[in-house]
């Protein structure tokens, strides 16, 4: 009875996770989806061009709070509320002094940036304008991102997923009127990205606040050897989070070079469906995480990996079979590849 019971808790934090990151998916893709509607391959190709630079402003976020929230959950396990208040503390100064230090360094150096991801001509013009306002959004993205780990660590996964949803369909209703109607294009998606990360991050500060669980109280002196502590932690989540942009920048490149905009275009629409069975499978490992550091070294562990693998589509079937239906409804002037 006992095991059973803790399945069912299991599952309960586990289904919202994956709900929640599968939305995710669909939120990386909306403004592809509108814009490659709207402006064709070219708007299609400027936002995936531009989207490793989305993707480490989140996947920053990410590892600062899942980094925190396991050295949370880990305290509080141990009873030692003191040190677990500390850590939620360390996160979120590390999470707005990060957002100011990317905010700033994405801002200015978004034309290089761009550059090196193989962005030319009208196509980096139109990266430059998508980039610049995700760059004043930056701070939203990453406390946001960053925050919805400690919502699931304080016992509210489905208010963390609620927080994401939220985001979500604010993005897609901001994104049909900026960018359909009011045809402002790629600076219109852009500006729905961020609005849509603001309710996500307003949203997971009143839960904090509601649990009153929001501290940014912690002795200078602690400071350095907490965030390092996160950091050394958060480095894997981050890397998880960016490892599929690593392919994502080289195939890019590949295309400008072989096959130019439209090449790219073609790719985007594969890749975000790659990026939703990614984001299923992270949504398992998040999902998990808070029982894994609340019962550490127990019998949590088994739970995840069978979860991850009854999680696991079959790839080459599942991609095979949707792309091209999928890949037409970005642009009417893609060929499909698939």
């Amino acid at each position: 009875m006992k095991k059973m019971n803790d399945i069912k808790v299991f599952f309960q934090y586990v289904i919202p996770s994956v709900l929640s990151f599968a939305l995710s998916g669909v939120y990386a893709i909306v403004d592809g989806f509108f814009v490659g509607n709207s402006m064709g391959d070219i708007g299609l190709s400027a936002v995936n061009i531009a989207y490793p630079i989305v993707a480490v402003i989140q996947a920053l976020g990410t590892g600062i709070g899942m980094g925190g929230a396991i050295y949370y959950s880990i305290n509080k396990a141990e009873k030692n509320e003191g040190r677990a208040r500390e850590f939620t503390a360390g996160a979120l100064w590390a999470l707005v002094i990060s957002s100011i230090t990317l905010t700033v360094s994405v801002f200015f150096l978004n034309s290089p940036l761009l550059s090196l991801l193989g962005a030319r001509g009208q196509l980096l013009s139109l990266g430059e304008e998508y980039i610049a306002i995700i760059a004043l959004g930056a701070g939203l993205q990453i406390i946001g991102t960053g925050l919805i780990p400690f919502i699931r660590n304080h016992g509210g996964p489905f208010y963390a997923m609620f927080s994401m949803i939220a985001g979500f369909v604010t993005n897609m209703i901001l994104d049909y009127l900026f960018v359909w109607v009011f045809g402002q294009g790629v600076a219109g998606a852009a500006l729905a990205t961020i609005i849509g990360q603001g309710v996500t991050m307003l949203i997971a500060l009143a839960y904090l606040l509601w649990k009153k669980q929001f501290t940014l109280n912690i002795p200078f002196s602690k400071l350095g050897a907490v965030s390092a502590s996160i950091i050394k932690i958060g480095i894997a989540p981050f890397g998880l989070a960016m490892t599929p942009n690593i392919s994502l920048v080289i195939i890019n490149r590949f295309s400008i070079s072989y096959g130019g905009e439209q090449a790219i275009a073609t790719y985007a629409c594969i890749a975000y469906i790659i990026c939703i069975i990614y984001l299923i499978l992270q949504g398992v490992g998040d999902g998990s995480q808070p029982l894994i550091s609340k019962h550490y070294g127990d019998y949590v562990r088994p739970y995840a990996y069978f979860a991850t693998l009854i999680r696991r589509p079959d790839n080459d079937l599942v991609e095979h079979g949707i792309c091209k239906d999928f890949v037409s409804r970005f642009s009417n002037r893609i060929e499909s590849v698939c």
